[in-house]
């Protein structure tokens, strides 16, 4: 798959202080790809030597295989964390200027707000000024100023932030579906439920390094452990645990369930797959539940910061 964007080797110095060390990272088209990390870790750097706020000390940023102009401000929509709306403006007005400075004319940014404002039902907001909206509704609007000018490359930090779930929700459709259009997402959240929703590469910064890149689905399988999580209707759950724990590496699980039943998780080694396994415990007790244990994006995330200490 093609690259949208590549950091190579971006180093980024404040003082002393060093934000970022030597950091690449590859974005294929038409992906979502989570940037992660701890607070303090470079990401903001990072996308900030993206956006071309500021210019990395060594290395280099391609966009759509050319080296990073000032002209690809045009290709590039930025939701920050910090919003950025000038409170004393109306939505409508502002909104325009904003688009306008994206590169679109009064016309067509007409047009596209309209398409927006009706797609969200904020009509009536046009002639409000911002210090009147609650902070989801500001957002509402950041997140179409953002994304108006219909760019190749789209950055969202924390872009659920201020909204409640079903808002959440139709924001998260909206960038699922731009992304069906053809636009390539970095996305910088905290919220590791949404990495797993949205994501389909990410990468880890801890300390402004990079310790993890790759295709979501890759790392889950790398660390994952040949763990399942069984469910057993017994009669004699001591009995029957004292012979599992006997023929394989057995702990207590913690699942809810409607049933009394032995709840494990089971780690295999290599000896037995997991069809072996499950022949087996049939033999010994009804099998309610037979899960891998599939490791979360926030398992991983913790895992991986704390290794790296």
């Amino acid at each position: 798959m093609a690259n949208l964007l590549e950091v190579q080797q971006a180093t980024k110095q404040f003082g002393s202080f060093t934000a970022l060390q030597n950091v690449s990272i590859q974005v294929p088209k038409g992906s979502i790809f989570g940037l992660l990390g701890p607070n303090g870790a470079g990401k903001t750097t990072l996308i900030r030597i993206i956006n071309q706020i500021t210019l990395p000390d060594q290395g280099s940023v391609f966009l759509d295989n050319e080296p990073l102009k000032p002209e690809h401000i045009k290709d590039i929509g930025y939701l920050p964390e910090e919003r950025g709306l000038y409170k004393s403006m109306k939505v409508g007005e502002q909104a325009l200027y904003l688009a306008q400075l994206k590169g679109l004319s009064k016309k067509e940014a007409k047009e596209r707000l309209k398409y927006w404002f009706d797609k969200f039902d904020i009509t009536h907001w046009w002639d409000k000024k911002i210090q009147e909206l609650s902070k989801g509704m500001a957002q509402k609007v950041q997140f179409i100023v953002t994304v108006l000018h219909r760019p190749k490359l789209l950055i969202f930090d924390e872009p659920f932030s201020g909204f409640d779930p079903i808002n959440a929700n139709v924001i998260k459709d909206e960038i699922l579906q731009l992304r069906d259009e053809g636009a390539t997402v970095i996305f910088s959240t905290h919220r590791m439920e949404s990495v797993e929703e949205l994501c389909d590469h990410i990468a880890l910064i801890n300390k402004s390094q990079k310790i993890l890149e790759g295709k979501l689905s890759d790392i889950k399988r790398a660390y994952k452990s040949n763990t399942f999580e069984v469910g057993l209707l017994t009669d004699d759950h001591q009995s029957l645990f004292s012979t599992l724990n006997n023929k394989f590496s057995v702990a207590p699980a913690d699942f809810k369930t409607i049933d009394d039943q032995l709840k494990l998780k089971i780690t295999l080694d290599n000896t037995m797959s997991s069809n072996d396994m499950l022949r087996y415990l049939s033999e010994k007790a009804q099998v309610l539940r037979f899960n891998e244990v599939i490791p979360s994006v926030n398992e991983i995330f913790i895992k991986t910061i704390t290794e790296n200490e």
